[in-house]
């Protein structure tokens, strides 16, 4: 596979990240238009930088001067593939210069697309677009636009690794729990960990009390999830999954989720069947999910008090985590896409 200029036009921080380091690794002159226009990053962002992307001064201060709805000819002609992460606006604003400069465009789901945003990107396909998925619900969604590849997100499992469960803590990573309430099933997850040395990572939830553990830097989050002994998970709708239960389940530690049932079901919302991770975890042999919460609360008692069993489901949790979203896994289905693409 040739080295190839990428551009990637983000909404997400930390999937940039992610992106980004990947493609660089792969060989690749990246250019990240979004929290890393600078590679070194910011001490505010909740990953590091990344040394090893060169910084292209000259487009960062173009990226400045014009936002992403409004890119100009000098900021997309020197690329070979531009990635566009789920934001339609910047397929509809830039679609006549992209096409005007015959570029390969790749439209990235990040797991919050939306009949209408299938509208648009099913108009734009039947253009060229290259749409790239991150899950196989996603078919479910209405006006579901179709599928050139799917690549799911990934991790790096030597960085995600190393749990050992000493601290009888059970913990949950979720950004404003409270403030966005249905939509991250804030009731269910305060009752599974009432009674327990429970704590809620993630910025936005000052209105927990002492549930609330705070904003942790990059590398307290990696210890964290190594020293802490149960992860639950509901999720965030209408995502099939998140980052944060990639980054738990390669760890090791021993996940504890919520059910389709209560995923899916958003009351004022329109139903929709997104959830994927009742059939990535296997009840009682990687981890435990169900809508009985009762039923979730006994098996989190269950594992504070055997730490060779919560080591056993952690370690099948790894495992599973590791076939879905591996590093090597998922760079070889870029690498792929990309040969196609060249």
């Amino acid at each position: 596979m040739e080295n190839m200029k990428i551009q990637i036009l983000s909404c997400h921080s930390v999937l940039e990240y992610d992106l980004a380091k990947l493609f660089t690794e792969m060989g690749h002159d990246v250019f990240s238009n979004g929290a890393y226009l600078d590679p070194k990053g910011h001490f505010s962002l909740p990953r590091p930088g990344i040394p090893e992307m060169k910084f292209d001064e000259e487009m960062a201060k173009l990226a400045t001067l014009y936002p992403k709805t409004a890119l100009t000819k000098e900021m997309v002609e020197p690329f070979d593939v531009i990635i566009v992460m789920h934001t339609p606006e910047w397929l509809t604003c830039n679609w006549k210069l992209f096409r005007s400069l015959g570029k390969k465009i790749i439209w990235y789901s990040i797991g919050q697309s939306t009949p209408r945003v299938e509208q648009i990107v099913r108009f734009y396909k039947a253009e060229g677009l290259i749409v790239v998925r991150y899950s196989p619900k996603e078919a479910l969604i209405r006006n579901y636009a179709g599928q050139d590849d799917l690549i799911r997100f990934y991790k790096d499992q030597d960085e995600f690794s190393g749990w050992n469960g000493n601290n009888r803590e059970v913990i949950n990573f979720t950004q404003s729990l409270k403030g966005r309430r249905n939509f991250c099933h804030h009731d269910d997850i305060l009752r599974l960990m009432e009674g327990f040395n429970g704590k809620v990572y993630g910025i936005g939830n000052d209105d927990l009390g002492a549930m609330n553990g705070g904003e942790l830097p990059f590398e307290m989050l990696k210890q964290k999830m190594r020293d802490a002994r149960v992860f639950v998970y509901g999720g965030t709708w209408p995502a099939s999954y998140t980052l944060s239960m990639i980054e738990a389940m390669l760890t090791g530690i021993p996940m504890v989720c919520i059910g389709q049932d209560k995923a899916e079901n958003i009351e004022g919302v329109e139903g929709q069947k997104f959830y994927e991770v009742h059939e990535m975890i296997d009840n009682g042999i990687n981890g435990f999910v169900s809508d009985d919460i009762e039923y979730l609360r006994g098996k989190i008692s269950l594992l504070l008090q055997d730490q060779n069993l919560a080591k056993e489901i952690g370690q099948r949790g790894r495992k599973k985590a590791i076939q879905l979203f591996g590093k090597e896994e998922i760079k070889k289905q870029w690498k792929k896409l990309f040969e196609r693409l060249t």
